[in-house]
């Protein structure tokens, strides 16, 4: 059975993934691309195919086939792919020893780099503040390649969370230009939490008042500043030595 028309009551459902408030309700989230959904299939994500009519992709999984224009109804990209996905949203883990926690980070790409950049320089766990941009909008998901499935992801309110992660022996650092160490002179410690903040904004001054310590990037003084996203990765790498 091919589906055609975007009148059917399983295509609308899955039109409505494109929508926070549904993919809340439903617990469930698009991927679009061969990539995304084989990531998916590797680490117990994928709950569903959707493949365009005459497309060969052998997963041992439920599938269904649409139309071309299908494909265009439920994606929000231009040109989709014929391979798509629904898959269940990502499970919390314990948390772990190595944390990096986003402060209200609004920018898609900036939280697809960060994924990526902590699971390449072993992170156990990215913490998103509530109001962070959705793990789950398709900007970022794009933008992960797939990490999204390979590291913890939780989301918490920060000024909660961050005296329970001291009690129990965390390190917090907060990055911050002034009062702070270079990243190059912290002393390696097993438990920590390492914070980046805002695009426009930085941290927070009441989650800056929860840290233990400040840190920076040693850079030219022509830079006043970095991306998040770049930054987060630098200091990611530095701490992964």
């Amino acid at each position: 059975m091919v589906f055609t028309s975007a009148q059917n009551k399983k295509i609308k459902s899955i039109k409505k993934l494109n929508s926070k408030k549904y993919r809340d309700e439903f617990n469930e989230f698009l991927i679009e691309g061969e990539h995304l959904v084989n990531e998916a299939y590797k680490n117990g994500y994928l709950k569903e195919l959707i493949l365009e009519e005459g497309t060969i992709f052998n997963l041992n999984i439920d599938t269904i086939y649409v139309t071309n224009n299908i494909l265009k109804y439920i994606s929000d990209l231009d040109n989709p792919p014929k391979i798509m996905g629904i898959c269940k949203k990502i499970n919390e883990n314990n948390i772990g020893n190595k944390i990096i926690i986003l402060d209200d980070v609004q920018d898609p790409g900036n939280l697809g780099t960060i994924i990526r950049s902590a699971v390449a320089f072993n992170m156990d766990t990215i913490v998103l503040s509530k109001n962070s941009v959705d793990l789950y909008n398709s900007k970022v998901i794009r933008a992960t390649q797939g990490m999204l499935f390979n590291i913890n992801i939780i989301e918490k309110d920060l000024l909660e969370l961050l005296p329970n992660l001291k009690k129990q022996g965390y390190k917090i650092y907060g990055t911050k230009v002034t009062n702070g160490k270079s990243i190059k002179m912290l002393e390696k410690c097993e438990k920590f939490a390492i914070i980046v903040g805002n695009e426009g904004n930085g941290v927070n001054s009441k989650v800056l008042e929860l840290c233990s310590d400040y840190v920076y990037i040693d850079m030219n003084n022509k830079c006043e500043s970095l991306n998040v996203g770049v930054a987060a990765s630098i200091i990611m790498y530095e701490l992964d030595k």
